[in-house]
């Protein structure tokens, strides 16, 4: 059994890869923020925490810290909580993420520097942090949430997509600094979810019927992905014990390489 901290596990991918570790029998400490934050859809809050908490009690071993993965100290404390909660920490699951969209000539300076301090920022933060805990654990995995648009641009993304490209490198460049540790890095690639992200601010000009139609039509496999889809697929990558270094795609087929 091991212990499983994940950042951003409030609600959406999170959420969903929180309840396939648990199924799974695993321990678990979600993380995400304890305070309301203005951005351009809704974030998690800690009354959110609170009802995924108790929403997945039944499931096993589960309790939440807030988080603030762009403040080195607030990492720290999340850390800190893990190892006195399960005595010890084997995963790290970096899934924290936002995103701003629009022109880049229209693209304020501040949305920019902030989709990059949570989604590249942030897994620097918290991987300094647990980095010591990891070495401690016989089976220590970490697994950073990047994106299909991590491999391939779209236009009016552009700081969203630089960030992912730039977790797909930085989980590259980890999983061959920490390999002589033996910790596994590696990253999920998820492709479309009817998430927060995709259904109050990249498609909130459409219903949800509306979303699930078009994805039947655009996504090979004729359904967009599920949180619990992009889980399993955390989950498989933070246990195989060969696989390092991997960007692996839940796209439905939307994205192939």
């Amino acid at each position: 059994m091991a212990s499983v901290l994940i950042t951003g596990g409030a609600r959406g991918i999170g959420k969903g890869i929180a309840t396939v570790f648990l199924q799974a029998g695993h321990q678990v400490m979600i993380a995400d923020l304890a305070g309301a934050e203005d951005w351009n859809y809704d974030l998690a809050t800690e009354g959110v925490m609170a009802e995924t908490i108790t929403e997945l009690r039944g499931l096993g071993d589960i309790q939440g810290v807030g988080l603030n993965v762009t403040d080195a100290a607030s990492c720290d404390k999340a850390v800190a909580a893990t190892i006195a909660a399960f005595g010890g920490l084997d995963i790290l699951c970096n899934n924290a993420g936002v995103i701003a969209s629009g022109p880049i000539e229209d693209f304020a300076e501040e949305d920019w520097d902030r989709v990059f301090e949570v989604n590249v920022k942030g897994i620097y933060n918290m991987t300094r942090s647990a980095l010591a805990a990891l070495r401690c654990s016989t089976s220590a995995a970490i697994v950073n949430t990047a994106s299909i648009a991590g491999k391939r641009g779209s236009p009016n993304l552009s700081a969203y997509t630089a960030s992912k490209w730039a977790v797909v490198g930085l989980t590259q460049a980890l999983a061959l600094e920490f390999a002589p540790s033996g910790i596994r890095v590696n990253a999920v690639c998820p492709g479309i979810i009817g998430t927060a992200m995709w259904l109050d601010h990249l498609m909130a000009d459409q219903t949800t019927a509306d979303f699930e139609e078009r994805m039947q039509e655009q996504i090979p496999l004729g359904r967009p992905q599920s949180e619990e889809d992009i889980g399993e697929a955390v989950r498989y990558l933070a246990t195989a014990e060969n696989v390092t270094g991997v960007a692996l795609n839940v796209a439905g087929g939307l994205a192939m390489n």
